[in-house]
């Protein structure tokens, strides 16, 4: 039985685009949760991410991106840090960084192919995660965290439609988040330079996915048969 999406959105204080990947295709609820900044978290928001069963946090965010936690993270969970970008690498940064399609999918298929061993380290750190729920998340929860969503339900065997339809879900939930972070909104404008390249958010993730083979991808990078065979215990 598919999950409607607003049962599928958490609501954890201090987070505002958080979503339980449970009811896409064969995915369990209480697997695997996206989310925006989980340093925003206050103790009641920790305590309902641990009564979720989250035990592991990926955090696919730079090293300056950290900030103080609001609220101490409870016990018993686990914060893998495993950065995605590989700002190292200039001349790939040089032509993307500040560029408006690194808000939207349509920067998903160049970065997939320069970086298939960053994408590789994140499957692999949930596929090892210790028993439990596993959240990720980058800042506002949607363009890293959206890229790394696209691949996992692949591997998930979610169809195309139905994981380019969750991903374009994190658009409603950046006003709130841009304005409790005192700042203006880029959705908008990233909606619009998409409409006028003729496509939309569900649309570049859907011609990404078109494109993405992900077992073949993961296992070229590096992924091993125990550890595909352990996500998707994990995640069915």
């Amino acid at each position: 039985m598919t999950i409607a999406a607003m049962d599928r959105f958490l609501d954890w204080d201090g987070c505002h685009n958080v979503r339980d990947l449970g009811g896409l295709g064969p995915v369990r609820r209480g697997a695997l949760v996206r989310a925006d900044r989980l340093d925003k978290l206050t103790a009641s928001g920790w305590e309902a991410a641990y009564a979720h069963g989250i035990r592991t946090v990926v955090d696919l965010r730079n090293e300056d991106e950290y900030g103080d936690d609001a609220a101490p993270r409870p016990d018993g969970i686990t914060t893998l840090r495993v950065p995605l970008d590989g700002i190292e690498d200039r001349e790939f940064w040089d032509k993307w960084w500040g560029d408006w399609r690194t808000g939207t999918p349509v920067y998903y298929r160049p970065f997939m192919e320069r970086f298939p061993e960053r994408v590789a380290a994140v499957v692999r750190a949930i596929a090892r995660a210790e028993p439990g729920g596993v959240v990720y998340h980058c800042a506002a929860g949607r363009d890293r965290t959206g890229m790394i969503s696209l691949v996992l339900l692949a591997l998930a065997g979610v169809t195309a439609d139905e994981v380019a339809a969750d991903h374009a879900l994190s658009a409603a939930r950046m006003p709130a988040m841009f304005a409790a972070l005192g700042r203006d909104c880029d959705q908008p404008e990233l909606d619009a330079e998409l409409a006028a390249a003729g496509t939309s958010n569900h649309g570049a993730a859907l011609e990404t996915l078109r494109w993405l083979d992900a077992e073949p991808y993961v296992r070229a990078a590096g992924v091993t048969d125990a550890e595909l065979t352990a996500l998707r215990n994990r995640l069915v």
